[in-house]
């Protein structure tokens, strides 16, 4: 059974700062390709970034590209996301998902094509 920890979550204040981690339980972690999701109150989950399996391929949604870095440590077991310059409208509880991916370079964006999730870290940017 695979299992995801999310952890990092917290208030910070505009322009600030913020490292989540994921922490992946079981076997085979190098056969999963990953995601990040966020859901703030009263909307859907959205994409936010994946990474593929290998690790060499990443995807972002507009709105973080160039603030937002999507990372993976295969010898940790952990997907990290970087949140640089966060902004109000980045608050949200955000989510970690896996899948496993037939081929190295895939990754994903739907959050109906992950089989495994957390439960979530809260991330607050308020001042």
């Amino acid at each position: 059974q695979v299992q995801l920890a999310e952890s990092g979550g917290g208030l910070v204040q505009p322009g600030g700062s913020l490292r989540l981690f994921c922490a992946v339980s079981g076997r085979a972690f190098s056969s999963y390709a990953q995601a990040w999701f966020r859901q703030a109150p009263g909307k859907e989950r959205e994409f936010v970034a994946a990474i593929s399996r290998s690790g060499d391929f990443t995807e972002y949604t507009d709105a973080v590209k160039g603030r937002f870095t999507i990372s993976r440590n295969a010898a940790e077991n952990t997907m990290h996301l970087q949140m640089y310059n966060l902004k109000p409208e980045d608050t949200a509880v955000y989510f970690c998902a896996a899948r496993v991916a037939q081929r190295s370079h895939d990754y994903y964006t739907r959050p109906t094509s992950y089989t495994y999730w957390g439960q979530g870290t809260q991330v607050t940017v308020s001042s």
